[in-house]
């Protein structure tokens, strides 16, 4: 569950860029940002993560260029560059040898699994799939971006599929290892 409260500021972006505009919106994902990193940073119990320091970073990079020149984007291009640079976040966490969800699961499991080849591999396995996803929503974005005779409600249900299998295989792959017969 705290993995998916990380996707707070996206939800905030979203939110608000469709009710107010898209400079709110990244401002608004740039302060639920800000909350989240002060809160693991004020915490005796939580560390701060790579995905809220670069979800921090895109949305305030994301919001002063909005803010010097202007929301010169359309939407579907704003949600290219967020959907884009949070894929880019997931792959310097694969790229880093530190898995974005590995941070998660460490406040769950106890010390000893933490560098089990087990405990490794799911979470390899489970940030590449949430990298698939990101994939998939920035073609959704492209999509939606360049071919504009596509209709919006398609990037949308791609966005949703992507973002569901994403959150199904992370259920069910940690359950599926722990029950597979080890030789």
């Amino acid at each position: 569950m705290d993995m998916l409260l990380a996707f707070a500021p996206f939800i905030a972006f979203v939110v608000i860029e469709r009710t107010v505009g898209v400079t709110a919106g990244l401002a608004a994902g740039a302060l639920v940002s800000a909350a989240m990193l002060a809160r693991d940073l004020l915490s005796s119990t939580r560390h701060v993560k790579i995905l809220e320091i670069g979800t921090f970073l895109l949305f305030g990079a994301l919001t002063l260029y909005a803010l010097m020149y202007g929301p010169s984007w359309s939407v579907a291009a704003v949600r290219l560059r967020v959907d884009a640079g949070l894929l880019l976040i997931v792959l310097a966490s694969i790229a880093l040898r530190q898995p974005f969800t590995m941070q998660y699961a460490r406040e769950k499991v106890s010390p000893e699994l933490w560098t089990s080849p087990g405990f490794v591999r799911v979470n390899y396995a489970i940030t590449s799939a949430w990298a698939l996803a990101f994939a998939v929503m920035v073609g959704a974005d492209l999509l939606m971006t360049y071919v504009p005779s596509v209709p919006h409600m398609i990037g949308v249900a791609i966005t949703v599929v992507a973002l569901y299998a994403a959150i199904k295989f992370t259920e069910w792959f940690p359950q599926k290892q722990r029950e597979m017969p080890r030789a």
